[in-house]
């Protein structure tokens, strides 16, 4: 006698489970709870860099070297005072860096150690749906890390009001995504991680420096061009007009379309190194 088949608690059939998402974002949906299941096994090693890291990193060079720098607001930008002008760049960067460390080894391990990736295609999942599930949790990680450094220099009074801080977390969101996109795409189609200590010297390190996070790009010379066609830039400057209150509506417009125009191509290149990658 055949045992009578039960449907699950919450409705659901097996034609439901096995019937292909309607779309990307619904198929993201179906993994929500295979991400929340890694950050409650993982979000402990990452407590330091996330939380500890931003509060000593502003006493360092906000409070500290900052005492010694002696600019007037011109000079600054319009900031006040040294802190208040590396802020929003050093909230632009842990959104960047977030994306870095979360779309490079993690990929890797995904497509080629743990192939968890292959894992997940194996059901009715489709590779835009794990691509965009993996980015929904890097926005969760980059999101949470940006709250807490805001949170840390609130106390310091850098910012210009509530709204630009809200304006500027929004922002890092959008930093993130498009960092993340890139990096997951050329992360997605390498066949070993020797690439990643080049990214890491080459890319991350010198888009820091040459972001106007620690002093205007103007003092750089000819390579001033060089650096205001560089992602975190229009990242750094974005975020620093909404902190101090001094938003200039057309030029946020090109920060916003460069990083929005960033994000949406790093997708699509994203999903089809990723569709090549595994089928090889």
């Amino acid at each position: 006698m055949a045992l009578e088949e039960r449907a699950p608690l919450d409705g659901t059939t097996r034609d439901d489970v096995c019937r292909p998402p309607s779309s990307a974002l619904a198929g993201a949906l179906r993994l929500v709870d295979y991400w929340a299941i890694v950050y409650r096994r993982t979000w402990k090693g990452s407590v330091v860099t996330s939380f500890v890291t931003p509060l000593f990193y502003v006493l360092a060079m906000g409070v500290l070297l900052g005492g010694f720098v002696e600019a007037d607001a011109t000079t600054l930008q319009g900031a006040t005072s040294y802190l208040a002008f590396i802020a929003p760049g050093l909230v632009a960067a842990q959104a960047m860096t977030t994306a870095f460390g979360e779309m490079t080894y993690p990929v890797m391990g995904m497509v080629k150690w743990h192939r968890t990736y292959f894992g997940m295609i194996a059901t009715p999942l489709r590779i835009a749906d794990v691509v965009l599930s993996h980015l929904g949790f890097v926005l969760f990680r980059v999101a949470t890390t940006c709250a807490v450094f805001l949170a840390v220099l609130a106390p310091f009074g850098v910012f210009g009001s509530v709204w630009g801080v809200v304006g500027a977390f929004v922002v890092q969101l959008l930093v993130g995504l498009a960092f993340a996109t890139v990096i997951h795409a050329f992360s997605a189609g390498l066949r070993d991680e020797s690439a990643f200590s080049l990214l890491y010297r080459l890319a991350m390190i010198p888009l820091f420096l040459f972001s106007g996070a620690f002093f205007p790009v103007s003092s750089l010379g000819w390579l001033e061009i060089v650096a205001r066609v560089t992602p975190l830039w229009h990242g750094v400057d974005l975020t620093r007009m909404l902190t101090l209150g001094r938003v200039d509506g057309a030029m946020a417009a090109v920060h916003g379309g460069y990083l929005a125009a960033m994000a949406l191509a790093g997708w699509f290149w994203s999903v089809r190194r990723l569709t090549a990658r595994m089928a090889t």
